[in-house]
Order: C-alpha cells, then sequence, then structure tokens
C-alpha cells in the first residue's frame, strides 16, 4: 500500500486508525494457505466526492483483507480509482452495472481483490429471479431491485463463487422478506446445478436482516446456507454494534477451510473519537458519508484443502 505524501493531518489519522483495526485481531493471511474476506456496505460509495483522508483510511481499511465484498458502489467509479491507486498496482475490481431507477438507486455490486492472494476465474453475472413463460414472454413474479453479483475465484487449491447482494428495504419487511426468500431458492438452484462452476458458494452483503432471530434471517438460511462458526460470536455490523445487517453465509462442503477466525473491524467507536480522523471534526451523519454507516465484516479460510478432499474419497 503506498499511502504517499499525506498531509500530517492525514498521517495522524492513520496512525489512529491503525490502532483502531489493531484491535479486530485481524490475522495475516498466507499465500495459498489462507485467505481474508470480508464484506463492506461503503455509504454511496461515488455517489458525492469523498475528502482526501477519507479516502486514504477506506484504503487502509480494505488492505486488511484479500477480497472484499463491495455493496453501495454507486455509477461514478472515480474514488474506486483513487482507493486503488492506494492500494497499489496488484489489486483489481470486478463489478456489476449501475441501476438508474430509484429501486436501483444508481447502485453497483461488486469485489476488490489482490490478485497475489486470489485469482478470478472468469465468471462474474448477476442473478436473475426465477421465471415462468406469460404468453409470449418469461417474465417475473418479482424483482431485485439490485441484482445479486457473482464471481468465481481461486486461491490455493480453494475454488469458490462468492455472490454479493443488497436487499431492499421497501415499505415492510415482508416486501423484504419475498426478496431474500427468492434469493435462498436461487442461491439454491445455483448450488444444485450439474454444471455449476464451483460447488462452493460464499453468499455476503447487506440483506437488512435486524438479527438471527427475525424471520427474515430464518428465509435465507432455509435451504442451508449457515453462518461460519467464526461469526456466531460477532457484534453487529452498524455503528453502533446492535444489529447485524450485513452477512457472511456459506454451504459447509467443507467445514474446515472457515477458520477460527473473524468479526467485525470498528473504524469508528464512538462520535468522540471521530476528531481522531477528521480535527475539524464533523456530524455522525457526514462521518457516514466520508467512511460508512456499516461496518466491515471479515473472515479467513483456509484455501489448502488438498487433505480435506483427500478424506472425502477415502470416505466414498
Amino acid at each position: 500500500m503506498n499511502h504517499g505524501k499525506v498531509t500530517p493531518a492525514i498521517a495522524k489519522g492513520l496512525l489512529a486508525l491503525k490502532e483502531r483495526i489493531k484491535t479486530a485481531k485481524i490475522p495475516s493471511s498466507k499465500l495459498d494457505e489462507t485467505l481474508n474476506i470480508a464484506t463492506w456496505n461503503i455509504r454511496a460509495f461515488g455517489k458525492g466526492q469523498r475528502t482526501e483522508a477519507a479516502i486514504h483510511y477506506i484504503a487502509e481499511i480494505l488492505g486488511q483483507f484479500d477480497l472484499i465484498g463491495i455493496v453501495e458502489l454507486c455509477d461514478d467509479l472515480t474514488d474506486l480509482g483513487r482507493v486503488l491507486k492506494i492500494l497499489g498496482p496488484t489489486w483489481r475490481a470486478v463489478y456489476s452495472d449501475m441501476i438508474p431507477d430509484d429501486g436501483g438507486n444508481r447502485e453497483r455490486l461488486g469485489f476488490i481483490y489482490d490478485k497475489r492472494a486470489v485469482t478470478f476465474n472468469g465468471l462474474a453475472a448477476e442473478a436473475n429471479p426465477p421465471r415462468a413463460k406469460k404468453g409470449a414472454e418469461y417474465l417475473s413474479e418479482i424483482s431485485f431491485w439490485r441484482s445479486p453479483y457473482m464471481a468465481s475465484f481461486r486461491a490455493g487449491s480453494f475454488d469458490f463463487i462468492v455472490l454479493t447482494t443488497h436487499i431492499r428495504w421497501g415499505d415492510t419487511e415482508k416486501e423484504r422478506l419475498k426478496e431474500i426468500e427468492t434469493l435462498a431458492g436461487w442461491i439454491e438452484g445455483k448450488r444444485r446445478e450439474k454444471t455449476s462452476e464451483d460447488k462452493d458458494l460464499i453468499v455476503m452483503g447487506d440483506f437488512n436482516i435486524p438479527s438471527r432471530t427475525d424471520p427474515l434471517f430464518a428465509a435465507i438460511t432455509k435451504h442451508g446456507l449457515q453462518v461460519p462458526k467464526a461469526l456466531l460470536g460477532a457484534h453487529g455490523t452498524n455503528l453502533e454494534k446492535d444489529k447485524r445487517y450485513d452477512q457472511i453465509l456459506h454451504y459447509p462442503i467443507y467445514p474446515g477451510n472457515f477458520a477460527n477466525a473473524g468479526g467485525e473491524l470498528d473504524f469508528y467507536l464512538d462520535d468522540a473519537h471521530i476528531k481522531q480522523l477528521f480535527p475539524g471534526g464533523m456530524t455522525k451523519e457526514k462521518f457516514t458519508y466520508q467512511l460508512s454507516d456499516h461496518l466491515p465484516l471479515w473472515m479467513q479460510i483456509h484455501t489448502d484443502i488438498e487433505g480435506q478432499k483427500l478424506e472425502q474419497i477415502i470416505q466414498g
């Protein structure tokens, strides 16, 4: 990572941020052995140009991981380019197109990754809800307000597909429930395809699910998606840490490849600590548009799964 010649104020802010990152206890990843993945809703990323300080802070946070699913990446990619420049020449991005109507909110979904740790395998596509023939057309009963986006990657001997989503908030929880149920069914169908690129599927993003006791959580997990054990004790991912809107879920094909390390990265702490990053001070609301109103949720994966594959062969 190259922060370059920053101002003394930004340098001081970066040092304060590094202390907050240290508290998250994110282990280092090892080439062909482990991979650090995260999901982060970066509020309206690209809708309004971030300050120079915010761009450096976002890059510093992203640089703690190898692969990050990004939610609320907007149509203007200027700020993404600024962040990638700081991250360095080995970093890449793959993303969907924006949706211009009010439901799409001009948002994209995407993945940022370090090609030294993970290789993009070629698949990048949006998920579309099931269709039925009505007259001469094939139509869906429900639409995804923002189509979930998936891509295939490889790290070590671990080939996998990662899917990220931003579920609608809607006027009622019932509307949200229908979209989540549709997505859960789509994921299950994808997993069962005989010609599916990879059976290892990691699902992440902003589901707008308040807690794991909510019917919305039951809906997304009804076909077998699970929270990795490392994240069972994690706090919320809103700044107050009392709502678990963001999730990382998986099918336990190789349960052992999900390491016992994960959690949220708290770059906020509380209102009193905003001045450490932005000395001029700002309201909490403005702070969320400089960094975000969501905390990154992360976990580590073991990518050397040859031993597990051989054990499965022995067991038939």
